[in-house]
């Protein structure tokens, strides 16, 4: 008898539930794989931003961050879409951009990235 009323009071997952949690896991893993390449290249980018800042005159500095793109291969930001300043001594090089990762139907998941140099 006590055999049978400890199987009355088991606690589990049932299948159904097991399903949905694996749908879910699934679901996230397939977001989660589509953003690291874009976190990816923003490394890239804040790398090649940092390269470029060490150049003296503007367009030195957009064939610096130019050539860091052709050896790093993003395609999100140019050389021309640099913001460059020169904060008291110190070239200050930033960025901004977006991606979008479709999801399903009308649905995208848009990343806005932006950054600056050191």
């Amino acid at each position: 008898m006590k055999e049978r009323a400890s199987r009355h009071h088991q606690r589990g997952i049932s299948f159904i539930g097991l399903l949905f949690v694996a749908v879910v896991l699934a679901c996230v893993g397939v977001v989660v794989a589509q953003v690291i390449p874009t976190l990816i290249e923003y490394q890239a980018i804040n790398k090649a931003a940092n390269k470029a800042a060490e150049g003296s005159t503007v367009p030195e500095i957009r064939s610096i961050f130019d050539r860091a793109q052709a050896i790093d291969d993003f395609q999100s930001v140019s050389g021309k879409d640099l913001d460059i300043k020169k904060v008291g001594d110190k070239v200050v090089v930033s960025y901004a951009y977006e991606r979008e990762i479709h999801l399903f139907g009308p649905a995208f998941l848009v990343m806005k990235y932006s950054g600056q140099s050191k």
